[in-house]
């Protein structure tokens, strides 16, 4: 072949340099098909219990999908291109991967026949308590959830029947609940199960701490749980808000804001009553009394005054003339306004506040100024009230660079394409850039060319030959030595040197034939 020809040509270096470029490329274009080839994995599902994750791995080597186990063991990724493999194989064998150890529903999938009431029974309460628990599951901020209903008996005397209770036990801590989340998983049990109260419904975090029935119905909880987790959402959502807008400002990685509060959450109730300035009348009664006298006469009457000569006397002194009496008088009711207020306080009240405001030392000293103004002010610091807001300004260490992680799903097809299109650029590229370099380098003139100054014919030449071959006298012009077929090579660069020569000496043979 002319390529394995040309290249058997090549100098020493040049093969070298040929064969490290070929190696090269067959490695890189070997590296691609293996990431490629590598089977790129998805979260199947999360959350699962420890006790089922044995039982979905041998249903999943029997079935040969590839998985692999995250999150200490909670977490199942397998195979992207067969997760739907691995879905039909788990449920083939009866194992559920929704993130808990209740199947709800679908043991009656399984039930024997011939199996007794007591089995029933029992499948039921297991069966809705899987249920009750997937679906507290679907909570934000609740993981592995496990619910246990206690169901009475049916009777005919209602003196003997007893109330059904449930225990919720909570895989997380309660400060990732969100507000009311407490309260809503609490009357969602209660409906989910006929005859329960909310009342009976126990429900204790990852800690073994109860959120009820205690609490104020809002966050659940004891007291003090529920002014940490209460102070924990507070501080969080503000830290948040904060630190977004220094985000915004300065860019990442150029300050922080942690938040300390106190906050009031207790409910208080409070009752106000208040009296107006002036009264408002109601009822006005108003009495008047007049009285007219006149002289007495003689002989006077029967009585005290006849039998009494000196009170006689001066009665009759004083009734020698009229006498006239008037009285009025007033009564009035006035009523005062007043005002009666009941007033719940909500809790959540900020007794006091604390932020600290950490800055790089490259952000300028006005600029810090002005973030103390503006993080105080949307933080609602009061000063009055004890809050304080400081501000410290220290060099931030400087973040490593990430390594460079798998390369995601999506890009793995464009990625081997476009590596193995530039492997056979370079390819292409090194063995043109050998040959031309070959082409480039300059070949010595073969002795018989350089004896010819004009065209020769051709039976001269065959008969200074045959001359040579007889041992008559020296030839001033011989036939040049066989050569194999390399010297067409010569004879290209020749032409393209001295066409001139070349193209007289053919046309002198054409015409002599």
């Amino acid at each position: 072949m002319p390529l394995l020809s040309n290249i058997a040509k090549l100098p020493g270096k040049s093969k070298a340099v040929l064969g490290a470029s070929v190696l090269a490329v067959v490695l890189v274009a070997f590296v691609l098909l293996r990431i490629a080839g590598a089977p790129a994995y998805t979260i199947l599902s999360s959350g699962l219990d420890p006790a089922q994750t044995g039982k979905i791995t041998a249903a999943l080597d029997e079935q040969g999908i590839a998985y692999e186990l995250r999150s200490n063991g909670t977490a199942l990724a397998v195979d992207k291109a067969q997760v739907a493999q691995a879905r039909v194989a788990l449920a083939a064998q009866g194992v559920a991967v929704s993130g808990g150890s209740e199947e709800g529903w679908k043991l009656f999938d399984e039930q024997k026949l011939g199996a007794s009431e007591m089995q029933q029974k029992v499948t039921f309460q297991r069966a809705l308590e899987g249920e009750i628990a997937q679906t507290i599951n679907g909570v934000s901020g609740v993981s592995n959830a496990q619910v246990s209903l206690v169901l009475p008996d049916d009777t005919v005397f209602a003196d003997e029947e007893t109330q059904a209770t449930a225990a919720v036990m909570l895989g997380n801590p309660a400060d990732a609940l969100e507000s009311g989340a407490v309260a809503g998983i609490a009357q969602l049990t209660a409906s989910s199960v006929k005859g329960l109260k909310k009342d009976n419904v126990t429900i204790t975090d990852s800690t073994g701490q109860l959120l009820w029935p205690q609490g104020d119905g809002v966050t659940g909880g004891a007291s003090g749980s529920s002014k940490q987790s209460a102070e924990t959402r507070f501080n969080r959502a503000l830290e948040a808000n904060l630190n977004a807008m220094l985000t915004g400002t300065l860019g990442a990685g150029k300050a922080r804001v942690t938040v300390n509060s106190d906050l009031n959450v207790d409910q208080v109730k409070r009752n106000e009553l208040k009296y107006a300035k002036k009264g408002v009348p109601q009822t006005v009664k108003t009495e008047s009394e007049k009285l007219k006298g006149g002289s007495a006469k003689a002989g006077g009457t029967a009585g005290t005054g006849s039998n009494i000569p000196t009170y006689s006397a001066g009665g009759a002194a004083g009734g020698a003339g009229s006498s006239n009496y008037q009285r009025k008088s007033k009564e009035q009711t006035v009523a005062l306004d007043k005002t009666v207020s009941e007033t719940i306080v909500a809790p959540g009240a900020v007794n006091k506040l604390n932020v600290a405001l950490l800055v790089d030392k490259s952000v300028p000293a006005a600029t810090v100024k002005s973030l103390q103004q503006s993080i105080g002010t949307a933080a609602g610091v009061d000063t009055a009230r004890g809050d304080s807001i400081t501000v410290t300004q220290m060099a931030f260490a400087k973040p490593e660079v990430p390594k460079a992680g798998p390369v995601p799903t999506n890009l793995l097809a464009p990625i081997k394409w476009v590596g193995l299109g530039l492997a056979t650029l370079l390819f292409l590229f090194f063995t043109r850039r050998a040959l031309k370099k070959r082409e480039g380098e300059a070949l010595p003139t073969p002795a018989w060319l350089t004896d010819i100054d004009e065209p020769v014919a051709l039976s001269a030449l065959e008969q200074q030959t045959r001359e040579l071959g007889a041992g008559v006298g020296e030839a001033t012009i011989s036939l040049p030595p066989r050569v194999p077929d390399t010297s067409l090579r010569q004879l290209d660069q020749l032409m393209e040197r001295e066409p001139e020569r070349v193209a007289a000496q053919v046309k002198q043979w054409m015409s002599e034939e």
